[in-house]
Parts: C-alpha cells; sequence; structure tokens
C-alpha cells in the first residue's frame, strides 16, 4: 500500500511527441508519437453516423484506409481527404492503468494529449483502472458537480462522463452523468472505468476529476450527493433501466444543510423474485432511535428530514428460472421548512367504514427552473406527493409545502341501504365532514356513491335551495356545484352539473348513483352553508330520470338532456314535471327544429301532458320538433330514445318561460252569451213543467208515443223528405221512458213498483298526476297527434245524418240528471 501512495502523477507514464504540419496540398497533416510504456492507445475510426455523399479516408503511408490505431511506442503521420473529417470519424484514447501490480497514480487526471493538439474530431477519453478486491477507489468531481440522466438522454453541453465499475469479469454500469449537479464523489469496490466524452468543437483541455485511494467500501459503490441549498436531484439504480446487479448494495450519501428539509420519492422502480432475503431500502436518518429504518420499495419514503441522510439499495438471491428484474429511480427534494411543518392536523375516520380521503398535487405547467417540492406528511416522518387517509383510524398529518394552493383535496364515501325492507322513506343528508374543512388544504371533490337494491327501490335528491342545471346559455357562476352520475355497473349516464340559484326542486333517479360535490373557489365554504342536499330512497320507477321543476318569472329556464356531450343513452327515458303558477302561462320552446335523429331499431317519441287534462300530445323526434306552446297548467315533458344508428345521437335543449296571464276579449264575451243562453234554457224549461197537460195514470206504466209522420222507405233515396234531415223533426221521439217499457219487470210480488237506483257522483279519491305519461309503445310509427280522453279514435266517423232515428232529452243535452223517476214518471210534452 505504500506504493500505491506515492503520488506519482500521469504525466510520468510517458512523453508524447506530436506534431502537426501543413502538406503541399493544403490538407492538414497529423503525426502522433506514443512512447513504450505509456499505456495509451489512441484508435481513430468511423463515427456512428453514416454521412451520404464522397466518402472520407484517412492516408498514411500511402494507403487509404478507414480506420487508424496508435499503440504505445508507435508514430503514426496521416491526413484525411475531405475537408470536414468531423462527419466522418471519432478517436477514442483509451489509457490502462494497473493497480494490482504496480504503483498507482492518485490526484488530478490530464488530458493526453491535450485536445488542442487533436485533430478536430469527436473524442472519448478513456481511463480503465483495475484494482484489487479490497481496495477502494474515488473518483471527486470539481465544481461544476455531476447530475445523473436516463439512458438515452443528451447534455446540453454536449460532455458527457460515462462511469462504470466491475464485479469480477462482469462490468457494472453505475451510469451517464452531465455538468451542473449535485454528485461529487463515487466511490467503487474492485476498479473503475471512466469515459469522458467531448464534442469536436469543445475547447475542454481538462479532465474535470481525480482518483483517490480508499480502504474497502463492502458494496457495489457509494454515491455522494451535495446540497448547497433548495433543489433536487434525481438519481438511479446500477444498469438502470436494466437489472441491479443480484445481492449487490448500493448507497447514497445525501449532505444537506441542516436548516433546510429533505424528502425522497421514488419515481419508477420494479421488484425481482426472490429466494433468499428481501429486497429493500434502507435509511440511515439523523435524530432516529431505529437505525437503520428498513422500507419496502413500495411503501411511502421518509420526508421532511432535516440534515444529511444515506439511503442504501439492497438485492436479493434471485429465482434462476425467473429472476424477474430490480431497478429504482428516486428524486430528492431539497427545500426550506415551512410554518406548516411545524403544525399538525388530526383528521378522525375512526367511526368511517366507508369513506377515504386524498391529498394529491394539482396539476402544474412544467418548467425547468427549480420549483420546491409539496410534500403530505403523515406522523411527520413518511412524506409523498399525495397521501390516502383509509376509513377506520385517526390520522395526523402535516404539510412541506411553500404554497399550499398547488394541493387540493379528495374524498368518496359509499351511502348505502341494501334491504327492501326496511330501507324504503329512509333519507340522508349529504354534509361534508369538520373535520375536512378544517384542513389548509382546498376541498376539490367529495364524493357520495348512493346505492339502493336493484328493481326494487329508487333515489330523491333533495336540494335545500333549488339548482340549476350548467347549460351554455345559462351558466353556472357559483362557488360550487354537484356533479351526477348514474353508478350502476356497464352504465354510462351522465345527468349533469347543477348549481344553486335555479327552479330544480328534485332529482329522482332509477337506480345507483354518483352525487360529486366540486369546488371552483376557496370561499365555498360559506356558499355551502346555506345549501344542502338530502337523499331519500323512494318506491321503485322505471324512467332513468325524472325532474321537478318550478320556474320564476325572473329568469328563462334552461333544461337539457342527460349526457349532453354523447347523447342519451339507447332505450333511454326521462321526464321532466313542471309546474305553472295559476296566474301565469308557461311557454315550452326547443331550441332546435330538429334533432337529426335516425332510428335503428325502435321509435323516439316526446310526450307532452298537461295535468289538468287527460290529453297527450305525442311527437316523433325524427321529425321536425313542435313550435313552443302555451300552457296555464302544470305539465308533463316525456322523452324516449330509440337505438339509433351510428354517429347522430339525441340531445335536446328545451326552454320554459313564465309570462302574466291576461284575459281573452273573446273567451269573456262567449262566456255572457253562454250565461244568457243558460237563462233563457231555464226559463223555458220551467214553463213547460208549469203547462203539463196530463195527469199520472195509476193503471201501469205508460208506452212511448210513437210519430206515425216518418218516412219508412230505406235512407238516403233521393226526395224522400220534404225538409232536409237535420231539419225533419217528424222521426223524433220525445222520449222513451225505460219504465213504459220494462214496466212490467219492475213489479214486485203484491204489484207494486220498484223503484230504480239512481246514480250518484262520487269523487275519485286517488292520487291524480303523480306519475309521468307512458310512452309510446317502441313499435308505434303514430303520427303527432292529440287524443282527448271522452272522444272516439279518429278511426271511427260519426253517425251519419241520413240515420232517421235520435233521441230527444228532455234535459236538454245534460246527461247527470237521471232519466227515470218511478215515483211519477214524466209525460211526454207537446
Amino acid at each position: 500500500m505504500a506504493g500505491l501512495n506515492c503520488g506519482v502523477t500521469l504525466t510520468l507514464l510517458g512523453i508524447l511527441v506530436l506534431g502537426a504540419t501543413l502538406s503541399r496540398g493544403g490538407a492538414e497533416a497529423v503525426n502522433i508519437s506514443l512512447p513504450h510504456g505509456s499505456g495509451i492507445t489512441v484508435l481513430i475510426k468511423p463515427g456512428p453516423f453514416t454521412v451520404p455523399g464522397k466518402p472520407c479516408y484517412l492516408i498514411t503511408s500511402k494507403r487509404y484506409v478507414t480506420t487508424l490505431s496508435i499503440k504505445s511506442g508507435e508514430r503514426k503521420d496521416f491526413t484525411f481527404t475531405c475537408p470536414n473529417p468531423q462527419n466522418h470519424f471519432v478517436i477514442e484514447i483509451q489509457k490502462s492503468i494497473d493497480c494490482m501490480s504496480g504503483l498507482c497514480p492518485f490526484g488530478e487526471v490530464e488530458l493526453q494529449p491535450p485536445t488542442s493538439v487533436l485533430p478536430a474530431l469527436n473524442r472519448t477519453f478513456i481511463w480503465d483502472v483495475h484494482a484489487h478486491k479490497s481496495i477502494g477507489l474515488e473518483l471527486q468531481f470539481s465544481t461544476p458537480r455531476l447530475r445523473q440522466v436516463g439512458p438515452g438522454d443528451s447534455c446540453p453541453d454536449g460532455v458527457t462522463h460515462s462511469i462504470s465499475g466491475h464485479i469480477d469479469a462482469t462490468e457494472v454500469m453505475i451510469g451517464t452523468f452531465c455538468s451542473n449537479g449535485t454528485v461529487s464523489r463515487i466511490k467503487m469496490q474492485e476498479g473503475v472505468k471512466m469515459a469522458l466524452h467531448l464534442p469536436w468543437f469543445h475547447s475542454r483541455n481538462v479532465s474535470g476529476f481525480s482518483i483517490a485511494n480508499r480502504s474497502s467500501i463492502k458494496r457495489l459503490c457509494i454515491i455522494e450527493s451535495v446540497f448547497e441549498g433548495e433543489g433536487s436531484a434525481t438519481l438511479m439504480s446500477a444498469n438502470y433501466p436494466d437489472g441491479f446487479p443480484e445481492d449487490e448494495l448500493m448507497t447514497w450519501q445525501f449532505v444537506v444543510p441542516a436548516h433546510l428539509r429533505a424528502s425522497v420519492s421514488f419515481l419508477h422502480f420494479n421488484v425481482s423474485n426472490c429466494e433468499k432475503k428481501e429486497e429493500r431500502v434502507e435509511y440511515y436518518i439523523p435524530g432516529s432511535t431505529t437505525n437503520p429504518e428498513v422500507f419496502k420499495l413500495s411503501d411511502k419514503q421518509p420526508g421532511n428530514m432535516a440534515g444529511n441522510f444515506n439511503l442504501s439499495l439492497q438485492g436479493c438471491d434471485q429465482d434462476a428460472q425467473n429472476p424477474g428484474i430490480l431497478r429504482l429511480q428516486f428524486q430528492v427534494l431539497v427545500q426550506r421548512p415551512q410554518n406548516e411543518s411545524t403544525v399538525t392536523y388530526v383528521v378522525d375516520l375512526s367511526n368511517e367504514r366507508t369513506m377515504s380521503l386524498t391529498i394529491e398535487q394539482r396539476p402544474l405547467k412544467q418548467s425547468r427552473k427549480f420549483v420546491p417540492g409539496c410534500f403530505v406528511c403523515l406522523e411527520s416522518r413518511t412524506c409523498s406527493t399525495n397521501l390516502t387517509l383509509t376509513p377506520g383510524s385517526k390520522h395526523r398529518i402535516s404539510f412541506l409545502c411553500d404554497d399550499l394552493a398547488r394541493l387540493w383535496l379528495r374524498a368518496e364515501k359509499t351511502v348505502g341501504c341494501m334491504d327492501h325492507r326496511y330501507c324504503h322513506g329512509r333519507s340522508y343528508s349529504l354534509q361534508v365532514p369538520r373535520d375536512i374543512l378544517q384542513l389548509p388544504v382546498q376541498l376539490r371533490d367529495f364524493s357520495w356513491k348512493l346505492l339502493v337494491p336493484k328493481d326494487r327501490l329508487s333515489l330523491a335528491l333533495v336540494p335545500v335551495q333549488k339548482l340549476q342545471q350548467h347549460t351554455q346559455e345559462r351558466s353556472c357562476n357559483a362557488s360550487f356545484s354537484y356533479l351526477v352520475a348514474s353508478a350502476s355497473p356497464g352504465q354510462d349516464l351522465y345527468f349533469g352539473s347543477f348549481c344553486s340559484g335555479g327552479s330544480i326542486e328534485q332529482i329522482q333517479v332509477k337506480q345507483n348513483v354518483v352525487v360529486t360535490l366540486r369546488t371552483y373557489a376557496p370561499g365555498f365554504q360559506q356558499e355551502l352553508s346555506r345549501q344542502g342536499l338530502t337523499v331519500s330512497i323512494i318506491p321503485y320507477f322505471k324512467e332513468e330520470g325524472i325532474f321537478t321543476v318550478t320556474p320564476d318569472m325572473k329568469n328563462k329556464v334552461y333544461l337539457r338532456t342527460p349526457n349532453w356531450e354523447q347523447g342519451l343513452p339507447s332505450l333511454t327515458s326521462v321526464s321532466w314535471n313542471i309546474s305553472v303558477p295559476r296566474d301565469q302561462v308557461a311557454c315550452l320552446t326547443f331550441m332546435k327544429d330538429r334533432t337529426g335523429l335516425v332510428c335503428q331499431t325502435g321509435r323516439a317519441f316526446m310526450i307532452i301532458q298537461e295535468q289538468g287534462d287527460k290529453a297527450e300530445e305525442v311527437f316523433s323526434l325524427e321529425d321536425v320538433l313542435p313550435k313552443p306552446s302555451s300552457h296555464h297548467h302544470n305539465f308533463w315533458v316525456n322523452i324516449s330514445n330509440c337505438s339509433p344508428v351510428s354517429g347522430k345521437q339525441l340531445d335536446l335543449l328545451l326552454q320554459v318561460s313564465l309570462s302574466p296571464r291576461t284575459a281573452n276579449l273573446t273567451v269573456v264575451l262567449a262566456a255572457v252569451v253562454g250565461s244568457g243562453a243558460l237563462l233563457l234554457f231555464a226559463l223555458g224549461l220551467t214553463i213547460c213543467f208549469v203547462k203539463k197537460k196530463k195527469k199520472k195514470k195509476n193503471k201501469g206504466p205508460a208506452v212511448g208515443v210513437y210519430n206515425g209522420n216518418v218516412n219508412t222507405q230505406i235512407p238516403m233515396q233521393p226526395k224522400m223528405f220534404p225538409k232536409a234531415p237535420k231539419d225533419n223533426d217528424a222521426h223524433v221521439y220525445a222520449v222513451i221512458e225505460d219504465t213504459m217499457v220494462y214496466g212490467h219487470l219492475l213489479q214486485d210480488s203484491n204489484g207494486s213498483y220498484i223503484q230504480p237506483e239512481v246514480d250518484t257522483y262520487r269523487p275519485f279519491q286517488g292520487p291524480t298526476e303523480d306519475c309521468p305519461p307512458s310512452p309510446p309503445l317502441p313499435c308505434s310509427r303514430a303520427p303527432t297527434a292529440k287524443w282527448p280522453a271522452e272522444e272516439p279514435p279518429a278511426g271511427v266517423g260519426p253517425e251519419s245524418e241520413s240515420e232517421p232515428y235520435t233521441f230527444s232529452h228532455p234535459s236538454n243535452g245534460n246527461t247527470s240528471v237521471p232519466l227515470l223517476d218511478a215515483r211519477e214518471p214524466a209525460e211526454t210534452g207537446e
């Protein structure tokens, strides 16, 4: 070992004699002479890239060659046949240093020969140092220190350092490095190979490192990284991205000022299949009572560490049949401690069973400048860029972040009742827990997953304040909104985004649903305190959704079908229950004339029905949409989709506006005329009853009086009636009393008459208009039509005017007055 410390410099190994003269042809001539025992070999060879055009050659000893090798003790003169040889050739200067049999030079390593006298080619200086296994060698790098880069990455100035080591006869790649980093020293065991790549135009004339002797390090290598202030470093395991050597140990030493804090994040890693031992990382952390602290690669790594610390990667004995691969890429971030790093927040999830919470970084634009990290620390030690808190425990967290606005929080909770016998009528308040609101980071999303038994029960969402649906025509400007989407497996149905200040009183959904409270501004809590949402379990219905809407005169209401971006799903039905105040009129308008929908199977329909009337208006959504319509009573709008062809999907935007109801002059005049006619009719009816001339007969029921002036010829014969049938009253019966025709059937055993039962009106006691109108059958191809419930279908024609026999009722058409009076049967009038 005394010989190893002799301090002999590399310059004493040999003297290089180099000269350059100009040939008569004007091309640069180079001669290189290497003395015996220098251990240097120069190799000029074609570059890795083929340049199109005329080939370039080396001329040496009157021979044209493409490769030239100059060994120790040789001298060669050569020229190039082209003016730009840097585009065709590269040069390697390799020096072999044997520290096992002779003196090992230590100290600063010089570039020999100097770059100033070499031909202008891309050049690589290689130092291959061989040492005994018990000897450790240390490469020390002067400022600027080195920065490790991934394979294939290039350095901005073109200067690259490649460092590798040895395990017996196997070469192990430690890493590739550029300038301007934090790596100050690399300690190797059993020799080292250092390669410095310089571009042809670079004027660098120093190696930038020195070699020192160290005792055995008992591991593959140790890399020292020095931080003088805030910054970050990305480092990789040996042979990355290939596998780390089996059962080897590699260590990184980090020098961090005491007033700064360091955090470790694993960017990418893989583990191998171990037969013996276990792959792990070990930390030696100042002040820890459990050094070394052992972590799995899948664990959250330590953070918020003050001062220096070490990190080691330990491999294992791998399975010979299926070894797998162990590799690691990680980042160390050093920054100033923040005020929040000394504050601990308690998040109590011990009473929760289905709630989880995640704190993560907001998406940020990439920047080349150093950006301090933003970490969430669990128990002030385990820090990471994102942290998930699980239910059933109480968690203590702190933050290591210069700006907490760079973080946000997401939470999820499942609310379900799966036994239909006990679920009906239950309700749950969707409120954000206080432990979450007291955290110093903004709540981004809080999602409730609401579950009910399939095809058994449905859900109703009832807000404290009415909601507005977000549309392009009227967007939400609130600090938060509710996003409602289906949670049923295999169904992609998004009902929409809703905020406070609208006209929607209730949203009913058929099956499972996810309600997400999404915030847009830090001051949402004040607005949230005035709003709330309650979910109730209601009886099952078959439509996907029902919206209860109560408009006001101040604003127009815009409503659009679910899944606005992708279109309403096939064979889906949705309804709106729209209320209209008594003194107002609602105008329903569709924002486009046609849907452009083409059905592949089934039919797409829209039904509009006023709840005060049983009439339904049915429209085909493949045709032109109806024009604006006015509605004086509450009404339903139902949309049922078909299975459309690929391409155009169903999307509809509805507008509802209110206006004061005004009296119609025509209606007023008609009411006055109708009242006068009714008064005259009542007066005539009274006079008719006063002038009754016939008295009641007691012998039996009277027989209806037949008018013998009726023409008995076949109807529709010409010129049979002196008047038109509508003017000829010869065939009209005054009345036919059922008691006169069937009087003998009303006698009892004593011969007296039984008074028939008279129908009375009983009001309907059941629910009226609580359900939306039923959509038509999918196979129906009916055109737009209006069917009053009391009128026959259009296919049934009226009676022919030539029918000779009709009946005239004494009540003048009022069918609510019974025609039978057994105690005093009415006689026919004149």
